[in-house]
């Protein structure tokens, strides 16, 4: 009983919480540079769904998300998208984001 109640508590509280999810492409200098400055925001802020899609692997899911240039990164609350960003991002402003949307 308790196990069930919990798991539809924990799937609430992930579906309010900010998904962060970034489209990249392997041959995309870009976005490799992207990668180690998310790597450290993912360590620092650990209250946000992080989720990285290869393009080139996930065309449906980019095609769904109408992603036409890589890197981009979509803000995503309550299912819902709120931000889109696409280039290379200093950290402080990628930060500022997530703290604005969460």
């Amino acid at each position: 009983m308790w196990g069930v109640f919990i798991t539809a508590l924990e799937k609430k509280t992930k579906k309010n919480m900010l998904k962060v999810i970034k489209f990249y492409g392997e041959r995309c200098h870009p976005c490799k540079l992207l990668a180690p400055i998310l790597n450290e925001i993912k360590s620092e802020i650990n209250d946000v769904i992080y989720q990285d899609v290869n393009v080139d692997e996930d065309s449906k899911l980019a095609i769904q998300y109408k992603v036409r240039g890589v890197p981009t990164i979509i803000f995503e609350k309550n299912g819902q998208e709120v931000k889109r960003v696409v280039g290379l991002n200093h950290k402080a402003f990628l930060v500022s984001l997530i703290n604005s949307y969460k």
